[in-house]
């Protein structure tokens, strides 16, 4: 058995179903060994829609896709979106082909430090360098990038080392469970939420990734809790829940953020501050926070906890639930303080005030409105990065966890179209539709051709504006004008159309349900043009730099 073979076996024995990516010469022999195990190929047009395609299944399983391609180049395209995962905490293991060993050493045909040049976006980058190594690596791969805090694992596999002769077998996988949080932590956040006046929810990632969403709802019930969660955390409560105060991280004065301006004492769970950072809305530093999460949090001037439960987050939240709710005056206290359902109010009125509006070319809040008209709650959105972004992440209104994905932390466009199609094999039960601009649709467009191949219907719906519009919301925000964001764009209904997918132009207000209805039945790739009326980002910008917090 050659080091190639074993390198797939192991691969193999991680319970892998998919490998992403592109072959190469490099790579060749492990192309080749793959033929002869129950993994799955996904041969992609790109390699950096193979790495998006993998974060994406690590994001919606927990468990670790591998995105695969060859030395110098190829191995270069991976980065965007592994470095993507790593940010979002998503488990991902790259592995590229390198070159001969017996080359590394100098200037060579693209030849480049793989290792090193991944170490920094990884939690773990390591070189096969002797056979008798390979089972412990791609072991190790796969424990540390589905270790919390998750992310990428990073192995080259050098073409002369591919092909000596195998050593040893794959490891065995052993189950590992998160630690109990202690018993004085738990009762340390006890006795301070009993004691807060305003206290409110902050729910992060970690919530999704920790399954913990039930054991949140149970805790935000019992002590009638205001929750606000960040992008990555949507549907971890449910919009339509009446303490529910939507998403947070857009950088701007907001109504959720005049709740949290009004609490006294922050509950962050699951939260991690690359999801918005604490000096955004502790700018003073002067609010009391209990940390609930599995890990201790980074190091920040603006978050620094009065109470740390460190442990399985479902485990903390009930044990804490148990010793607050028997607080009950307090809790009755808050339960009738109106400022929660005074910051709701708001939401839901500006969440409809568009429901009706026949202008064209369609507002953002008249294209998100519809789109949650159009869709079940267990559907799944993929958001694109761009200024479609910030109103998505304002405005849709998540029923489920992981049904609103959003690339938050590296925030990289062009992850979209290559992440619906993960989401679709992950679950083909249901409607995935990816909301992309039309800037970053173009930058991995070419995988409607993947999503073909293989069988995945998915929706493209692009919000047209021809040009980076995010980009100049942020241009007109600082100089009041804007410089080189426009470009043209190809005929989108034909494009789609060569490819062999379905193609629709919105051409007026109320086509827009209908023609994602019609997409859902037709069951194949559907790209959707939709064009969109920008104006109103100065607009909501204006407005919230005006807003007078109403509690």
């Amino acid at each position: 058995m050659k080091v190639s073979e074993m390198f797939a076996r192991c691969l193999e024995n991680e319970n892998t179903e998919y490998i992403f990516g592109i072959p190469g010469e490099e790579n060749i022999d492990l192309m080749d060994a793959l033929l002869d195990c129950g993994m799955r190929f996904i041969t992609t047009r790109h390699e950096q829609g193979a790495a998006f395609m993998a974060d994406v299944y690590g994001r919606l399983t927990g468990r670790p896709a591998v995105c695969l391609a060859t030395l110098g180049p190829g191995a270069t395209n991976l980065i965007t979106g592994f470095a993507d995962a790593n940010m979002d905490s998503a488990p991902i293991v790259g592995v590229a082909g390198q070159g001969a060993s017996t080359r590394m050493h100098k200037e060579s045909h693209q030849i480049l430090d793989l290792v090193n040049l991944f170490k920094p976006i990884s939690k773990y980058s390591i070189g096969i360098r002797s056979p008798e190594v390979v089972p412990e690596i791609v072991r190790k791969a796969f424990y540390v990038a589905a270790s919390e805090r998750p992310g990428g694992s990073f192995i080259d596999l050098p073409e002369n080392i591919a092909k000596m002769d195998a050593v040893g077998e794959p490891l065995e996988i052993e189950e590992v469970t998160a630690p109990e949080a202690s018993d004085e932590s738990v009762q340390a956040a006890a006795d301070l939420l009993a004691q807060a006046k305003f206290p409110l929810v902050l729910a992060g990632n970690g919530i999704v990734r920790g399954s913990a969403c039930d054991a949140l709802m149970d805790f935000v019930d019992q002590l009638h809790l205001p929750v606000a969660h960040t992008f990555m955390a949507k549907g971890c409560v449910p919009f339509s829940h009446e303490h529910s105060l939507g998403t947070i991280g857009l950088q701007a004065s907001d109504y959720i953020a005049c709740g949290i301006e009004r609490a006294d004492v922050v509950i962050c769970v699951g939260y991690d501050i690359v999801e918005y950072h604490p000096r955004l809305w502790n700018k003073d530093a002067d609010k009391k926070i209990i940390h609930i999460a599995a890990l201790q949090p980074e190091i920040d001037a603006h978050y620094i906890p009065s109470c740390n439960v460190l442990g399985d987050i479902r485990s903390s939240l009930t044990r804490i639930t148990e010793r607050a709710a028997s607080k009950r005056s307090v809790v009755g206290e808050m339960k009738q303080d109106l400022s929660t359902g005074t910051l709701r109010q708001y939401l839901l009125d500006e969440f409809a005030a568009y429901a009706e509006d026949k202008s064209f070319p369609l507002k953002p809040q008249k294209i998100i409105w519809d789109l949650r008209q159009a869709l079940e709650p267990d559907d799944i959105v993929i958001s694109d990065v761009g200024a479609h972004k910030m109103w998505m992440a304002r405005m849709y209104q998540a029923e489920r966890p992981n049904t609103c994905l959003i690339s938050n932390g590296f925030a990289s466009m062009g992850i979209g179209l290559p992440g619906a199609v993960a989401a679709k094999l992950v679950h083909p039960e249901r409607t995935v539709l990816t909301v992309s601009g039309d800037a970053g649709f173009m930058m991995n467009s070419q995988e409607i051709e993947t999503a073909l191949r293989i069988k995945t219907p998915i929706i493209v719906l692009i919000w047209t504006d021809s040009e980076y519009g995010l980009i100049t919301w942020h241009q007109m925000k600082a100089f009041g004008r804007k410089s080189h964001t426009e470009f043209t764009n190809p005929d989108f209904v034909k494009y789609a159309e060569s490819f062999g997918a379905k193609g629709y132009r919105i051409q007026a207000a109320d086509e827009l349900v209908p023609t994602i209805r019609q997409a859902i039945k037709d069951d194949t790739v559907v790209v959707i043009d939709c064009p969109v009326d920008y104006s109103v980002n100065m607009e909501f910008t204006e407005r919230m730099g005006k807003l007078v917090c109403p509690i």
